[in-house]
């Protein structure tokens, strides 16, 4: 954090190699990948939560004062609606619940909300996406404009991932929640019913691909991974915040359907939706490696075991989790390693469940390969190909939101935490949101079964974690 700010304030992101921040539009495009910059000092609000649950209190307020001071959100750039969503909303989101529990305990007196103000801000921002006759959002918006002409890529554009469009509902409902303005958590639930009510009704699987106006499915494959993974994640993330029994009947539909087609033990493979007794590939992306962890909160712990050491062995074999090949002994498909968090996420939850100092090894096998392969002196580089271990210069903002939190809650000790993360949910970006929000008032959600926060007697184990 230090050397961010050091080498890269008030940048997006920290270049690593070259100690330098990355600034949208003064270094060469690499494409979709820079959308999620918008000039917001994102690494800095991505990795608030994370200062505040390592006990950094002071650099923790230090950089609340840095984003209430200088982060400027009326800018004329268009970005991801979902990455803005889960990082930039969800690190403020985070960020204030952090500022709030420091307040009521003394610390912090001077804050006044400045953080939550910034996030209904930025969700008016993001609120134009949704203006579309199906509910789904366009996947990109101007900060400044909206959605407006092609010379923005936002009003022409027609398809968004199903993971897109369906991860939205945790920041949204929290910001409703918070302020007491349904807005957001209406357009958000109402995205997510529109992606329910399009599954294919056969297989009860959804595309990876769909048409933002008629719902058509685009791409028609189907798995865990990139496109679709934190639709699912999101479902049973949702019933445990909100405590919408709907939430969770539509996971527990989805889930049967994936154990069913996609689950190949311990592989994932991608099926096609109308045709799901037909593969639709055979390699594996690394953001699947999530899902042993969403197994856990499910409690099918067997599966999620199976799953991650198979992960497991990819790692020691490649250093990192490329996208390999597991019918052809685990080839590389594709070399290149941003350092992706889920693995390490997946590996925590593990250990949580069982208790098994496995994964404590697990853990530390990460750590050693991320200080012997991937720290440089100004950061870490992201692997621009495992095979060779060579670098690029990229340190994205989620290896310091994710990355070092779950590692550090892997290893911590009940004393070195500053508070009861069991009071907390995680969104996919690691962003902490208290479970008191379930109770708030919020007119477009239903009553609580008996009063009860959470509703989950289904639950084989309930990981309180992140609960």
């Amino acid at each position: 954090m230090i050397q961010k700010v050091d080498h890269a304030y008030p940048a997006d992101e920290l270049m690593p190699l070259t100690c330098r921040g990355r600034v949208r539009g003064l270094e060469p495009s690499r494409g979709d990948i820079d959308d999620a910059l918008g000039k917001f000092s994102l690494t800095l609000i991505d990795t608030l939560d994370t200062l505040a649950l390592l006990n950094k209190t002071v650099e923790f307020e230090e950089a609340v004062r840095r984003v209430v001071a200088d982060v400027r959100l009326d800018n004329d750039i268009v970005v991801s609606v979902f990455e803005t969503n889960i990082r930039v909303l969800g690190g403020l989101l985070g960020g204030h619940s952090m500022a709030v529990m420091l307040k009521e305990s003394g610390r912090m007196v001077w804050y006044q909300d400045e953080l939550l103000h910034m996030a209904k801000d930025l969700g008016l921002r993001l609120l134009p996406a949704f203006n579309t006759s199906s509910g789904l959002p366009y996947p990109r918006v101007n900060l400044r404009y909206g959605v407006r002409g092609p010379e923005t890529r936002t009003g022409t554009e027609t398809d968004t991932c199903t993971a897109c469009a369906g991860t939205i509902i945790l920041e949204f409902a929290a910001l409703s929640r918070f302020t007491g303005d349904p807005t957001f958590e209406a357009h958000a639930r109402r995205a997510l019913d529109f992606l329910w009510e399009k599954r294919q009704r056969n297989s009860n699987l959804v595309g990876t691909t769909i048409n933002i106006h008629s719902g058509e499915w685009v791409r028609r494959d189907s798995g865990v991974g990139a496109g679709i993974d934190s639709y699912y994640e999101y479902l049973m993330k949702a019933y445990i915040l909100l405590g919408d029994d709907r939430f969770l009947q539509r996971f527990n539909t989805h889930y049967a359907s994936i154990m069913k087609y996609i689950s190949q033990p311990p592989l994932l493979l991608d099926v096609h939706i109308h045709k799901p007794l037909l593969p639709a590939r055979t390699w594996m992306d690394s953001l699947l490696a999530f899902f042993p962890g969403l197994q856990v909160l499910k409690g099918d712990i067997r599966p999620a075991i199976e799953t991650h050491e198979m992960l497991y062995q990819v790692t020691k074999k490649h250093n990192f989790l490329p996208e390999v090949d597991p019918l052809f002994y685990f080839r590389v498909h594709w070399a290149q390693h941003p350092l992706r968090p889920e693995f390490a996420e997946s590996t925590y939850f593990l250990y949580k469940a069982t208790r098994d100092p496995y994964y404590l090894e697990v853990g530390r096998t990460i750590l050693e390969n991320l200080n012997r392969f991937a720290r440089v002196p100004c950061g870490f580089a992201a692997m621009k190909d495992v095979r060779t271990g060579s670098h690029e210069d990229r340190m994205d903002s989620f290896f310091l939101a994710e990355m070092f939190k779950y590692l550090f809650l892997l290893f911590a000790e009940e004393d070195d935490l500053p508070f009861n993360v069991e009071d907390y949910v995680f969104t996919t970006e690691a962003h902490l949101l208290p479970l008191s929000l379930s109770t708030a008032s919020n007119s477009q959600a239903p009553p609580l079964v008996n009063n009860m926060v959470l509703h989950i007697s289904d639950m084989a184990v309930f990981t309180a974690c992140v609960l």
